[in-house]
């Protein structure tokens, strides 16, 4: 096989190494900016650590169960976590102290799914989104500490979910669900209840990164209202007028507000990378910002300093914390990635291209390729599929890619149309009937790629998850000769009992992105154009994997596909967990699954002679 590149003067590493290369799951800056919280996998699973925002020795503060998700409290004396059992997504919060020493119940786990919002500003309170009405429509309630009781303040039909609390007042943004790339805007009054409509174009647009400002009267935002990308945007409650402060050519697609309304920063997205820039609106002047990674940004501002968190990824660092003092112009690392050892020399960084489809329709992808080939030869592709529809492949560090690349296997990230990042135009390409052209768009994706030097589109393979899995599952029989290979996980393949069984979350916008499924037309639709229909047309290798507690996608899904390929007399490998959900959370199970996966994908396209190989492998 191909000359492997492990770590700098040894033998080359097994897959483990490079998931041991490891940054923060999430972060958030305290209130006073003097402290991180972030969640980390060492330990097996989520867990909650802090820091000091200058760098240091971490303290971890959750143990047992692990996390989904968490918040400050506004005078940051705890957090609120929230733990779900086993990827169920059904989640319990809890109230933890800030450090880490007492843990109390909130709100206990249940069978209604959950989407907290935020706090009040003077912490007593908080707002969240909940099914626990009839189990579909997320309503919203109040929780106050005082007397610890939930109130449901808005009956809502299908999602609504606050976003931003207005300081020291009673309106709360709520966006409500109309598409996976769209949301309609209103003002709840939490103590009347009384909810009006803000934003509800024709045309549906998103909006959201809401910043207040401290006195109220307005907000700011990234908006694409009546346009194509999301642009930065303030709204002037008084006049009701939206107006545009920055149109660049990227997507706007995070904004941040210091505490006492001084400084206004923002990230733009362009083709995938990010572009940070911040604005002094006390001086009226562009702060020249520090030169960061090509990669991926978020930002937030500390609640009562001017402390700005920059968390940042990028295919040589999985997940770097800083915190930049606006103030002092002082920028401290709070945490730093670890590689686990791995020379950084190594690791690849990405081609952008674009290239059109059969259409004309200008597609776009990341291309990692292998540094070290055997002379003359080229390199096997995985042309990688992300999920969503509604989401973006990006330049991040992903442990898979990389040991593949440093294995002789190149590595095609692809937004095919339905992508995000590139236009709402872009994203609503593939909606309801349309659905099958992003599918086709990889066949084309797999031509251009046979264009470009020292790739052999021969031996290439597919490989995605969530949606991304749907497309693996649909390409595969649509078009059974255009892949050596597959990998699929946690997919669709039969489209009409997925969306009838879909989470509740996913209902509220499915309506939008694939049609009702309570209607006949759609119904009739999916019953015709699922990949259980082609599933006996696929006869290469196939890896599947699926968590039991799957909320989004059931298992079945997986479960049907896997049958009916292996009932045709095709190969199959399967992982069916059943301690995970809709991903994997679990460090042994990623261990697992990714030696499995890794495995499987260098022995049908880096020796050649299996891929005649028609024995069946076992469960």
């Amino acid at each position: 096989r191909p000359a492997s590149v492990g770590l700098a003067g040894q033998q080359p590493v097994d897959i483990t190494r490079y998931l041991l290369a490891r940054g923060v799951l999430g972060a958030s800056i305290a209130p006073d900016g003097k402290t991180v919280a972030f969640s980390d996998r060492v330990t097996g699973e989520p867990q909650l650590w802090t820091v000091n925002a200058s760098g240091g020795w971490a303290t971890q503060l959750s143990f047992g169960s692990g996390i989904s998700d968490f918040h400050w409290k506004p005078d940051g004396t705890g957090l609120l976590i929230t733990r779900d059992t086993d990827g169920d997504e059904r989640e319990g919060y809890y109230l933890l102290t800030a450090d880490g020493t007492q843990e109390s119940e909130v709100l206990p786990a249940s069978d209604a799914y959950r989407s907290f919002g935020m706090f009040s500003a003077d912490g007593e309170q908080f707002i969240y989104a909940s099914t626990e009405r009839n189990g579909r429509d997320f309503d919203l309630y109040v929780y106050d500490f005082r007397d610890q009781s939930s109130r449901r303040i808005y009956e809502a039909n299908f999602g609504f979910f606050a976003q931003a609390w207005q300081p020291g007042g009673a309106l709360v943004l709520v966006d409500e669900t109309r598409g996976e790339d769209a949301n309609d805007v209103h003002l709840l009054n939490v103590d009347t209840g009384v909810m009006t409509p803000l934003f509800t174009p024709d045309v549906a647009a998103y909006h959201g990164s809401y910043q207040w400002t401290p006195d109220g009267r307005g907000f700011y935002m990234a908006s694409n209202q009546d346009r194509d990308r999301a642009a930065l945007a303030f709204y002037d409650l008084a006049s009701g007028q939206l107006r545009y402060l920055e149109t660049p050519s990227g997507v706007v697609e995070e904004v941040a507000l210091s505490h006492d309304g001084r400084y206004l920063a923002w990230v733009v997205n362009n083709e995938g990378v990010s572009q940070l820039a911040v604005r002094d609106l006390k001086d009226n002047r562009d702060i020249t910002v520090p030169t960061m990674p090509r990669g991926v940004l978020r930002i937030s501002f500390a609640r009562s300093a001017n402390a700005l968190q920059l968390t940042v990824r990028a295919p040589k660092i999985p997940g770097d914390v800083l915190v930049w003092n606006l103030e002092k112009n002082d920028i401290k690392r709070a945490f730093r990635s670890n590689l686990a050892g791995i020379n950084p020399a190594v690791l690849v960084e990405p081609e952008s291209l674009r290239y059109p489809a059969r259409d004309g329709e200008l597609l776009h992808g990341f291309l990692y390729r292998p540094k070290v080939t055997s002379p003359g030869t080229s390199a096997p592709v995985v042309v990688r599929v992300h999920g969503g529809p509604t989401s973006q492949a990006r330049p991040v560090y992903r442990a898979q890619t990389q040991y593949l690349v440093n294995k002789g296997v190149a590595v095609f990230d692809v937004n095919v149309r339905g992508s995000t990042g590139f236009g709402k135009r872009f994203s609503r390409l593939d909606n309801q009937e349309k659905r099958l052209d992003s599918v086709r768009d990889l066949v084309d994706t797999v031509d251009f790629l046979s264009t470009q030097p020292g790739i052999d589109t021969e031996r290439a393979g597919v490989m995605g998850g969530s949606y991304g899995g749907y497309m693996v599952n649909a390409v595969l029989g649509e078009y059974p000769d255009v892949f050596a290979v597959g990998a699929s996980f946690v997919g669709v393949s039969n489209w009409v009992r997925a969306l009838e069984e879909a989470s509740p979350g996913l209902k509220a916008s499915d309506r939008i992105e694939y049609g009702d499924i309570r209607e006949q037309k759609w119904k009739d639709f999916y019953l015709d154009n699922s990949p259980i229909n082609n599933a006996h047309r696929i006869k290469v290798p196939l890896f599947v994997e699926h968590g039991v507690n799957d909320p989004r996608d059931p298992v079945q899904e997986s479960d049907s596909i896997v049958r009916t390929v292996r009932d045709g007399g095709g190969e199959v490998t399967y992982l069916r967990f059943p301690d995970e959900g809709h991903g994997i959370a679990k460090q042994e199970n990623l261990v697992t699954f990714n030696r499995q996966l890794s495995e499987f994908l260098e022995r049908h396209l880096l020796e050649r002679d299996s891929l005649d190989s028609n024995k069946p492998e076992a469960q």
